[in-house]
């Protein structure tokens, strides 16, 4: 058996689906440790994960709260720029402290989020096997490919092919202090430099929670990605999340459920949430409203008094819902689409622009980007999805795909056999000559 090691960021959107991994993992015999900041260990143990503590000095107790309340108050590419220097600190902090403990736990194998790019250079110098787990929205590049913090349309127009390369030289230029880290390390550990962003990537294998139904076409993947579907917990709970509280169950009605959440990081857009609930007066149907913060003291006048609450048992509210409100975090858009239910989504930051126009292009429910955001338009938009028959076909249809796309235990075959073997696994293999 192998002992495997889990790097990535400490928000939870990223946390829970390689938990789910590394459980599966245990489930099989593997021994798994997640590596992470203080501000985590008591979520991962929960979860049932060996944890291992680094960055103690660069990220002190009480560092991820902090950092969730400033990023929860912003939007677009202010937002986006906030990210990338959280991450551009995360990778510091990786350089210094991970190679000490993965070889102190005695970790063989390596799974690493896409987006702590540093991870791969550390299992480098390691000469660890690792392998690349797409959590967030995938951010390989390919000419006819929007890039993903945008909220552009698929086209195969030269004019689109234009727009992206534009995109991409902005996200080129914003992420340029991660790629000069990893750079300067990889001389200093007279590693082979790198050529392009991709080659941050495992070789062995890339997994992605997307089903292949739900991203633009794509002709340039490696051979070795796999689209698995989302990696979710069998239960219906997320495995790392904030303690659990009583949800008034007893408060639901008989009325069809819409249940709206900003997740946990854009989880301070008091507005949007006021003009979900205005939007939401007169219809037939019951508002559940969650904030994302169990430990939100904040109190909310809202039109139409909708049920609110600190935190929601996520998953089990999707369920039961019948639309879901959404900042088109890739936990929530894939929770959903599992569970068979149609989405509205008001994308503020980061990836989210990307994944709403996935979703509205799969016609599993419809995008309003946040500068568009007003009262009518967002009733029309949540009227539109509760009341015309193909949102709710095209949701089945997603949930069907996620189904084939075999989800975690899937993805733990490809990483096993990665491990076992030593070579790629490829996505098709009849495809390449081997």
């Amino acid at each position: 058996m192998t002992h495997f090691g889990i790097i990535s960021p400490a928000a939870i959107g990223h946390l829970n689906p390689m938990c789910v991994l590394g459980r599966e993992l245990q489930r099989r015999g593997h021994n798994v440790t997640l590596f992470g900041i203080p501000d985590i260990e008591e979520k991962v143990m929960k979860s049932g994960l060996n944890f291992c503590q680094i960055g103690e000095s660069q990220f002190p107790l009480g560092t991820l709260g902090r950092k969730y309340k400033q990023l929860g108050e912003m939007s677009g590419v202010a937002g986006l720029k906030f990210t990338v220097r959280w991450l551009q600190e995360e990778a510091a902090m990786l350089f210094r402290s991970a190679p000490e403990a993965l070889k102190l736990i005695g970790v063989e194998a390596l799974l690493v989020d896409q987006v702590s790019t540093a991870g791969g250079t550390v299992a480098d110098f390691l000469n660890l096997p690792f392998i690349t787990v797409c959590n967030a929205l995938l951010i390989n590049r390919e000419a006819g490919v929007p890039p993903y913090f945008t909220p552009w349309s698929y086209s195969k127009g030269w004019g689109a092919r234009l727009r992206n390369q534009a995109g991409n030289f902005l996200i080129d230029r914003i992420t340029q202090p991660i790629w000069n880290i990893l750079v300067q390390q990889r001389q200093q550990w007279q590693l082979a430099p790198y050529s392009k962003r991709e080659d941050a990537y495992s070789q062995l294998a890339q997994i992605c929670q997307l089903p292949a139904e739900f991203d633009f076409p794509r002709v340039n993947l490696s051979p070795c990605f796999h689209y698995t579907g989302p990696f979710q917990d069998s239960s219906g709970l997320e495995p790392v999340s904030f303690p659990s509280l009583s949800f008034p169950w007893e408060k639901l009605t008989d009325r069809p459920l819409i249940y709206a959440s900003l997740g946990t990081l854009q989880n301070r857009k008091w507005e949007i949430f006021h003009s979900i609930a205005e939007a939401c007066l007169g219809l037939d149907a019951q508002l559940v409203i969650s904030l994302g913060n169990p430990n939100s003291q904040e109190s909310l006048s809202l039109p139409g008094s909708p049920l609110v609450v600190p935190f929601a048992p996520h998953q089990k509210l999707i369920e039961r819902a019948s639309l879901i409100i959404t900042h088109a975090g890739m936990n929530t858009v894939l929770g959903a689409l599992s569970s068979g239910v149609p989405l509205v989504a008001i994308p503020i930051t980061n990836e989210q622009p990307g994944i709403a126009t996935r979703l509205a292009r799969t016609g599993a429910g419809e995008m309003l980007p946040l500068a568009r955001l007003s009262v009518p338009k967002l009733r029309a938009v949540i009227q539109r999805v509760l009341t015309e028959d193909s949102y709710q076909k095209n949701a089945f249809r997603l949930q069907e795909a996620i189904r084939r796309a075999g989800k975690a235990s899937r993805a733990v075959d490809i990483i096993e056999q990665a491990i076992s073997t030593g070579k790629s696994v490829l996505a098709h293999p009849k495809d390449y000559n081997c």
